[in-house]
């Protein structure tokens, strides 16, 4: 696991497919995702080393229902008691009660979910990533990061949420928004309604955040905001 120092309360943990972050609030500590299934020791491990306590972690922030995100919360929380939160309509795909609905793939995706599948499951396969968790809602804020709202980013899942600390310019998309070498920030890949996922684009650039954080892909650490909604323009009006 690579970890990355975004800023001195924000850290990023990138697994061969998929990303966490870390969040501090003093001694509280937040994690937004949680990696692949058998990711939460190794997310443990990687809080130790930087000389924090995992007990200490109140709360996994699920962005959506996708083993690369997901399947590590419920190893995670029982390691250190932490709350799973989770969007009610991804819930039911993260406690493992129904297969997630398949992606509508684009060509030029397909190769890269055959590659993700070699290290995380399916997302229409059935796996109880987290059995016990909280449901949330749009809009919804969370007691961390001075109060942090949950954005709908429904189009990658019907659940998908953006989570943004607007006290410190932190925007957090999930897999709604992505960046990759030599095509900058872009669309999320493997959408369910690609309408809806444009759609959420454009709502989460018009946030105003100084840092963007991805599901997958390299972090916009500066003038974030503009960077998104420069990008978002390439997919036309919302």
């Amino acid at each position: 696991m690579e970890i990355i120092e975004l800023r001195p309360r924000l850290h990023l943990f990138r697994f061969p497919v998929g990303q966490a972050y870390l969040w501090r609030d003093d001694e509280e500590l937040t994690l937004v995702d949680a990696g692949p299934p058998g990711g939460g020791a190794a997310l443990a491990d990687a809080i130790t080393g930087l000389g924090l306590r995992p007990r200490d972690v109140r709360r996994v922030v699920l962005t959506h229902f996708h083993g690369d995100h997901a399947g590590g919360a419920g190893e995670f929380a029982e390691l250190t008691g932490a709350t799973v939160y989770a969007h009610h309509l991804d819930a039911p795909m993260v406690r493992g009660e129904v297969p997630g609905p398949p992606a509508v793939l684009e060509d030029w995706e397909v190769p890269i979910f055959e590659e993700a599948t070699k290290h995380v499951p399916a997302a229409t396969e059935q796996h109880a990533y987290a059995p016990d968790l909280q449901e949330v809602a749009d809009d919804d804020v969370l007691d961390f990061g001075g109060g942090a709202r949950l954005v709908s980013a429904r189009g990658h899942t019907a659940g998908s949420v953006g989570v943004h600390l607007p006290r410190h310019g932190v925007l957090f998309t999930g897999d709604a928004v992505a960046s990759a070498p030599g095509h900058g920030v872009l669309l999320g890949v493997g959408n369910q309604d690609r309408d809806e996922a444009v759609a959420s684009f454009h709502r989460l650039a018009a946030l105003e955040a100084d840092v963007a954080c991805f599901g997958h892909g390299d972090p916009v650490e500066r003038d974030a905001s503009a960077v998104l909604r420069a990008a978002a323009e390439r997919y036309g009006n919302a």
